[in-house]
């Protein structure tokens, strides 16, 4: 043990070390399990154009500066580094099975780029190949119900050109002769328990394990994380996997919640509520969406996705000028803040942050709209009634570092220019100000218990 550390009064056998290698920065957290404390913070930018280890030494450095401590019993990690597990899913119609198949892989933290229906065209197995996914996930029709869709697109997929592994989570009856034409072509495939085995009904855990099989087994190596797989003392998970299962585990605690993680790349939502309509003249329309729910927007992100965004948002009063230079800069170092000599440009940086969050909470919450028949008036909802959740929190660093976190977090809330959405009402807004959720989706794995409490305080009291 180290002097620092001995003096710290830390037993480096029962710390724990928390590994976010993210998109733009690798994050580490040690914590205290005796005290339920974090004991050390650091970050460093993620080197993955070299070796992803080099970012991690160097923000390991600065915790051992902090605590004393370098070597850790437990060390567990959550990647998004290197674009993240991308996806692509596929099933027969798009309000039932591909939906559900693009439930499956968002909730197993996957990017999915794209979601197809019905038959695989040409033109369709070309976007493939340029989005060069990790994975495909391949459903269509419920068990017992058509089979020539997946069979007709399991023959497309083999004949694609990448290096990718394929789920087959479609109707049972020709899922085994799927999996038999995906092989045929070279290619890894794994059959799991159809997404939607019966009209209407989801079934999307078994594809969610096998993902994150597939990620532990096979992605890794494919995004250069070997190194940092040997060095830690569980498999690597992907990061929105890890946050999905702290905002689950909170929830069941203190109630429906919104979780909002904004990062350089992708703005992700999580939200924890069974979505039916409050008011019993309304109807559900389409598929009924899960209580754990995570959406990605892609083209939402602080750094990476800046270009993308600035077509999708409004930004009232900035001067395009401003926001221009800012994207130049942002574009030439993805690691720069709005501190020191660019600390003109929090502005900017705060209306961009406010912008993602309103645009990516109109995409993920349900709507309602009214129809007329020959009975009356009717109201349709489709989607999640989220306007009772009761705390709507703020993590990623350009909320935690923002001069007004709370503020950016406002444009989740429902307003008049929201008309139909069905967004929060009268949430408690709450930031994850010691940029826990990662790192306690992780402990979670090994402590939940010791994670839940830890969110209780560093979230809700802290």
């Amino acid at each position: 043990m180290s002097l620092q550390a001995r003096h710290c009064g830390l037993d480096p056998q029962s710390m724990i070390l928390c590994c976010d290698f993210g998109s733009t920065f690798t994050k580490l957290t040690v914590i205290d399990p005796d005290t339920g404390k974090i004991v050390a913070r650091s970050k460093a930018f993620t080197t993955i154009e070299s070796n992803v280890m080099d970012g991690f030494n160097t923000a390991l450095d600065e915790i051992y500066n902090q605590c004393g401590v370098r070597d850790f019993k437990t060390r567990l990690a959550a990647s998004s580094a290197a674009g993240g597990l991308k996806m692509v899913s596929s099933g027969l119609v798009p309000d039932l099975t591909a939906k559900a198949s693009r439930l499956a892989a968002v909730s197993a933290g996957a990017k999915v780029l794209k979601t197809y229906s019905y038959e695989l065209t040409a033109g369709d197995c070309d976007e493939i190949i340029a989005i060069s996914p990790d994975i495909i996930l391949l459903s269509g029709g419920i068990d017992g119900g058509n089979k020539d869709v997946l069979l007709r697109n399991a023959e497309s997929i083999a004949k694609i050109h990448g290096n990718f592994c394929v789920i087959i989570a479609g109707n049972r009856s020709a899922a085994d002769e799927a999996n038999q034409l995906v092989h045929a072509g070279g290619k890894r495939a794994v059959v799991c328990e159809n997404v939607m085995p019966q009209f209407g009904k989801l079934n999307i855990e078994p594809a969610k394990t096998a993902i994150r099989e597939l990620f532990i087994e096979n992605i890794i190596s494919a995004k250069g994380l070997d190194e940092a797989q040997r060095f830690m003392s569980a498999e690597i998970i992907p990061t929105p996997l890890a946050v999905f299962e702290a905002a689950k585990l909170l929830s069941e605690d203190i109630g429906p919640l919104m979780v909002f993680d904004l990062g350089g790349a992708t703005t992700d939502i999580y939200s924890m509520a069974d979505g039916l309509p409050k008011n019993p003249q309304v109807y559900v329309q389409g598929l009924l969406e899960p209580y754990a729910k995570r959406t990605v927007e892609g083209d939402i992100g602080m750094r990476y996705s800046l270009a993308p965004m600035l077509d999708v948002i409004e930004l009232g009063d900035i001067p395009k000028e401003e926001v221009a230079n800012w994207k130049a800069i942002c574009e030439t170092d993805p690691s720069v803040l709005p501190i020191g000599e660019y600390a003109a440009y929090q502005k900017v940086e705060q209306a961009l942050a406010s912008e993602a969050i309103r645009v990516s909470a109109a995409r993920h919450v349900g709507f309602y709209e009214k129809n007329y028949t020959p009975m009356g008036e009717v109201i349709i909802q489709t989607g999640k009634d989220l306007t009772q959740i009761k705390y709507v929190i703020g993590t990623g660093g350009a909320i935690i570092g923002a001069a007004a976190p709370q503020e950016i977090l406002q444009t989740a809330v429902y307003s008049p220019r929201d008309l139909n959405l069905l967004k929060p009402q009268k949430p408690e807004l709450l930031i994850d100000k010691e940029y826990c959720f990662s790192a306690m989706g992780l402990l979670a794995q090994k402590f939940p218990t010791l994670a839940l409490d830890m969110m209780k305080k560093e979230i809700l009291h802290g």
